[in-house]
């Protein structure tokens, strides 16, 4: 029984310490991204789904400015003013706008997409892998929301520039998500009117308010 104890009291303590020493490393992370004035990335984005036949690759670029962003993916415009979000699709001519919370999504948007593991996940320290170099430490993720569509999600980061490089997300339904970072730059000059949608761009467009 003694024997026992101790096995479950070091289990615990290891397990104890596994969490603490990812919440601490998750903290400098997070601080790292917030002391920016700007990020501009350049990433590939994948999915992948073997049972659904599903395999996608394409590339992208985001840029964030506080809660604002611009996302450019799959030939579409993503404008977040930070009240409003604008769907520019040039294909069909078309630009949704909506009132947008991301208080309201689960899901891991482009405002979101650097800070999203504060909350709602359990976490521990994963393995270190060596990229061209660079050693990427690995965080493995599972949401507290049971319920949640999300099985676990693995969160890859620069040990020296704690900047966050690769992003996997699988979802219970058997899909992942790839998120693989190519450039990152920071405090960038901007214009002021970049996250400004201006509507004289798109005179022959169809404007959709959806609220």
């Amino acid at each position: 029984m003694k024997k026992l104890l101790l096995v479950l009291f070091i289990t615990t303590g290891f397990t104890t310490m596994q969490a603490q020493s990812a919440k601490d490393f998750l903290n400098e992370v997070s601080a790292k991204v917030k002391s920016y004035n700007n990020i501009v990335i350049g990433f590939k984005y994948a999915i992948n789904n073997p049972k659904e036949n599903v395999s996608q690759e394409t590339r992208g670029d985001v840029t964030l400015e506080g809660e604002k962003y611009i996302l450019n993916l799959m030939g579409v415009k993503q404008l977040f003013d930070g009240k409003k979000l604008h769907v520019i699709s040039p294909e069909d001519e078309e630009i949704n706008i909506s009132s947008y919370s991301e208080d309201d999504d689960n899901s891991i948007t482009p405002s979101k997409m650097l800070t999203f593991y504060e909350e709602g996940f359990t976490y521990k320290m994963d393995i270190v892998q060596n990229v061209n170099g660079r050693k990427i430490q690995f965080v493995k993720l599972v949401p507290i929301d049971s319920k949640s569509d999300l099985k676990e999600i693995l969160l890859g980061v620069d040990k020296q520039t704690k900047n966050i490089y690769k992003l996997i997300q699988a979802q219970n339904n058997g899909t992942n998500v790839t998120f693989t970072v190519n450039s990152f730059k920071t405090n960038q000059p901007l214009s002021k009117t970049l996250f400004t949608f201006d509507k004289t761009k798109y005179e022959n467009y169809y404007i959709n308010h959806l609220d």
